[in-house]
């Protein structure tokens, strides 16, 4: 996973950042908001979410950590994939969609382009209480989970290296099933590991 880069802003555009890291370009999708804070030239550190997809990888900038665990908890909501999740942050900062999630505001949630009245109250109903309260931090609130990567993810990494798959395969095969593990987690369970081995096996060999 890529927690955040960190480096000079070499290019900007409406909806795009390119941060030089380490000599390398990275290309990060970011809310309006955030580029506007951003200067081409100067120095910058975004707080990043890497998206897995079979056809591509994304990066995803905020501007802070609440910013990314709050785009990563509005996809827990069906239907909602991260580019909803970020426009709805390009609409309202985090503690905006708190407040409107505390106060069941469907108007506030129809404000972001895509969003429907219907969608917006199916979004109420799955993702109430899961933003936590208004002022306060989804890191501060969930201490314990941010002390490190859960136990299931560095056993099935650590399974995916000794099958011989380099680290960066295995982080990306990891990130690709996490849903999966987050939806078992979700219900009441555990992460089931062999299962999500299996998972992540053939997300890397789709990736050949």
């Amino acid at each position: 996973m890529i927690a955040f880069v960190s480096g000079q802003v070499a290019a900007l555009t409406p909806t795009l950042a390119v941060i030089e890291v380490g000599g390398v370009g990275m290309a990060v999708q970011c809310t309006p908001n955030t580029i506007a804070g951003l200067r081409v030239g100067e120095q910058a550190r975004l707080a990043t979410s890497l998206v897995v997809r079979e056809d591509s990888l994304t990066l995803y900038g905020f501007a802070d950590d609440d910013e990314r665990q709050v785009f990563e908890l509005l996809q827990t909501a069906s239907g909602v994939g991260p580019r909803v999740a970020q426009a709805m942050l390009g609409v309202h900062t985090p503690d905006a969609l708190r407040v409107a999630f505390a106060a069941g505001d469907a108007k506030a949630l129809t404000a972001v382009p895509g969003i429907g009245p219907k969608g917006a109250q199916k979004l109420l109903l799955e993702l109430k209480g899961k933003l936590g309260a208004p002022g306060v931090a989804v890191g501060a609130q969930r201490a314990p989970a941010a002390a490190g990567p859960a136990p299931w993810t560095e056993q099935l990494t650590a399974a995916l290296i000794g099958l011989g798959y380099a680290s960066r395969d295995a982080e990306e095969a990891v990130s690709a099933v996490t849903p999966q593990a987050e939806a078992a987690i979700a219900s009441g369970g555990s992460a089931p590991v062999p299962q999500l081995l299996r998972a992540a096996l053939q997300s890397l060999n789709r990736a050949r």
